[in-house]
């Protein structure tokens, strides 16, 4: 596990409230959020990720974002914020997204401080640097798990 300094960073995102079962949910719009950007002409300025707002033993609020040069006026479901800025704890994961839990479980046993409220987090990222329309194979995809440390 590394720590990198990041500035906070504009992003376009829709949000949903799920379960394992329902996953796919939220992770299968991330298109529908790069046509919303395309359509005001806004660049895409990374890969697209997954943002845990609240995780519970059954269910999580997540956004699928995707990074841009701005925040601009919302338009239906998709809107913009910003991951804020700070310290945080990065892991890159080699293989299928079956295996992030334990990324994410083994960086959570540590003895960082996170940036948390309970179940609710700051900022808790899953980076998609693969793309499965190039890359089919899952053993070949890279992620990073990213978790912004609390302040000092």
């Amino acid at each position: 596990m590394d720590i990198e300094t990041r500035a906070a960073h504009p992003y376009a995102a829709v949000r949903a409230t799920v379960t394992t079962e329902t996953f796919a949910k939220i992770a299968d719009r991330l298109p529908e959020v790069v046509q919303w950007l395309a359509d005001r002409e806004l660049p895409v300025l990374g890969a697209p990720f997954l943002r845990y707002l609240r995780v519970t033993g059954e269910e999580f609020e997540v956004e699928a974002g995707i990074p841009t040069i701005a925040e601009v006026p919302a338009d239906g479901d998709v809107f913009t914020s910003t991951l804020p800025a700070g310290q945080y704890a990065i892991a890159l994961h080699e293989g299928s997204p079956d295996g992030l839990a334990a990324v994410t479980d083994r960086m959570l046993a540590g003895t960082a401080r996170f940036d948390r409220d309970g179940d609710r987090w700051g900022a808790r990222l899953e980076t998609y640097f693969t793309d499965p329309a190039v890359q089919p194979d899952p053993s070949k995809w890279t992620t990073e798990v990213a978790i912004r440390l609390a302040d000092s």
